[in-house]
């Protein structure tokens, strides 16, 4: 008997009781505290970009996009990415996120930025942007931020501090 397969569907609505405490379980209370968190805090991620993974029923992963600015460029804030840990080291978080940037670019979104471990997300086509290039309120290791161009030279000139896409002037 083979196992089931792993399902990415768009998140719904539905999705968010069962999403929360998959992140509580994965992260716990210090999730809130967090510059990422921080910055999506009052502001709701894409459902449209934004997918859970699913082996039969259970869920077993998610992955959100929120909008955000760099200086004045818009783009993609990727988190929280979480998988739950018996499932980890299986490739549902890649294809959480290789789903999530497809998407993203197929809607015309050019950028996309993650805090992470480059050796981890650069299968994905994330790179260490440049000490001091952007910065994110609050405390954040620079080696951690990551960006993604979903568009050839999109990154080119972009410079500023990420803030949420609401706070736009």
């Amino acid at each position: 008997m083979s196992e089931p397969a792993l399902t990415i569907r768009p998140e719904t609505a539905a999705d968010a009781p069962a999403v929360e405490r998959l992140h509580e379980r994965t992260f716990g209370p210090g999730r809130f505290a967090r510059t990422a968190f921080r910055i999506r805090e009052g502001r709701g991620h894409l459902l449209g970009l934004s997918f859970t993974a699913r082996i039969g029923t259970l869920l077993v992963g998610s992955v959100r996009l929120t909008p955000i600015c760099i200086g004045e460029t818009p783009a993609l804030l990727l988190g929280p990415l979480t998988v739950e840990p018996p499932f980890r080291s299986h490739g549902v978080g890649t294809a959480l996120v290789q789903r999530a940037l497809s998407e993203a670019k197929s809607s015309a979104h050019r950028l996309v930025v993650l805090v992470g471990d480059e050796p981890i997300y650069a299968k994905s086509g994330f790179k260490r942007i440049p000490k001091g290039q952007v910065k994110m309120p609050g405390p954040v290791d620079p080696a951690r931020l990551l960006i993604a161009e979903l568009a050839a030279g999109a990154f080119d000139g972009v410079s500023g501090l990420i803030r949420p896409d609401w706070e736009k002037s």
